[in-house]
């Protein structure tokens, strides 16, 4: 059986699946989905609006404002401290000298087979609150939704920064990969310093740093704005194709 990721229906094949997806989410799919539709259909890759975008538009500016609203009634208390694991103050290991697949450029797009497994969540949107204000992340770590005007640096980080600014630098255009201490290899070590010591720019750098969860999901976590991709043994190529897919892609400034 495949599952539908989008409305949870479940099908018999590929094949089907494929179908719904053309028939029913045309509007909401990912970019590594389209392709498959595409391929599966024989037809263009479509980038249309949604059904009823006008109202579907009137639903999100009535949910920021309420977000808003909410967020200055409560003196910016989300509820669960989520974002305030880690600090302000944490500093990236130096830069390192890459080579190999690290220091290779990136393709247009990432390798569909390497990306199977990349799951994509919906926009929680992009308010700003003020540093230090809790913020009710609903999943860990968040992929999208309220954050501080600031923002992490690329780098390899033995300290988890802020999550509030993380989630600004997935916005950004940034890829974040979060990884389990007690988990991470050597040679991930690394090769997320070197990937980290490649991509810098402001609209597209990489960030590495500790999973604030105490049971991570998987000891490596890939992620981008509303895209997560778990690892459980590290492979370079993998996530040189994340990066061929999201880097510099993100919605405040895309620069790819």
């Amino acid at each position: 059986m495949v599952d539908c990721e989008y409305c949870a229906e479940s099908f018999d094949g590929e094949d089907a699946y494929l179908d719904h997806l053309a028939d029913t989410h045309d509007g909401e799919l990912g970019a590594i989905d389209r392709r498959r539709v595409k391929k599966h259909t024989g037809g263009e890759d479509s980038n249309a609006l949604p059904v009823g975008p006008i109202v579907i538009g009137i639903v999100v500016v009535f949910a920021i404002g309420l977000t808003v609203y909410v967020t200055q009634l409560s003196g910016g208390d989300g509820g669960n401290d989520a974002d305030l694991v880690g600090t302000a103050g944490a500093q990236p290991l130096s830069a390192v000298e890459a080579s190999g697949v690290e220091a290779s450029s990136l393709d247009d797009t990432g390798d569909s087979d390497r990306l199977a497994g990349v799951e994509q969540f919906p926009d929680r949107g992009n308010n700003h609150v003020e540093q230090g204000s809790a913020i009710d992340y609903q999943r860990v770590p968040p992929l999208s939704g309220t954050h501080y005007a600031s923002t992490v640096s690329a780098g390899f980080y033995e300290a988890t920064p802020l999550l509030g600014s993380l989630v600004h630098t997935l916005e950004h255009g940034a890829v974040v990969v979060y990884y389990d201490p007690d988990e991470i290899s050597p040679e991930a070590r690394q090769s997320l310093r070197e990937f980290s010591s490649v991509h810098t720019g402001t609209w597209r750098s990489v960030v590495a740093v500790p999973n604030p969860n105490d049971d991570p999901r998987a000891p490596y976590v890939v992620t981008a704005w509303q895209h997560e991709l778990t690892m459980d043994s590290y492979d370079a190529e993998t996530v040189h194709a994340f990066l061929s897919e999201y880097l510099g892609r993100g919605p405040e400034n895309p620069v790819r």
